[in-house]
């Protein structure tokens, strides 16, 4: 089964994300928004299909990377999110939470061995 296809996402705290996203816009040229900036590009082994990676500065005072206590999370694309994650269960991984299903993909939440949570996120093909 494959697992981890690509980054789907670079997620990180800051004081100010807003001036952290005008900071990037203004010295590294992201094209940014309220949400952070998203990259396109083609898929290797289809380039008719495009990709996305987010980035995207949080509030230092965000709850959503908890129940880690890190300044950062990483979300990974994968393929076949519940069948991915009945086998972590067996493997004994700690799973945050539920898989939840928006118009772009499914997410879930995972724990690593140091307690820095993963999100992991099957996009819409």
């Amino acid at each position: 089964m494959k697992k981890v296809t690509g980054i789907g996402g670079i997620f990180f705290k800051c004081k100010d994300p807003k001036a952290m996203n005008e900071w990037y816009k203004t010295h590294l040229g992201f094209n940014t928004t309220q949400y952070g900036a998203s990259f396109e590009w083609l898929e290797a082994d289809d380039n008719t299909k495009k990709g996305l990676t987010q980035w995207n500065p949080f509030d230092a005072k965000t709850k959503y990377f908890e129940p880690s206590t890190k300044d950062f999370m990483i979300n990974y694309r994968v393929e076949n999110l519940e069948a991915l994650v009945e086998e972590l269960k067996k493997e004994g991984v700690t799973i945050v939470d539920k898989i939840e299903t928006y118009d772009y993909g499914k997410f879930v939440h995972i724990l690593d061995m140091e307690g820095n949570k993963i999100e992991l996120w099957e996009p819409v093909n």
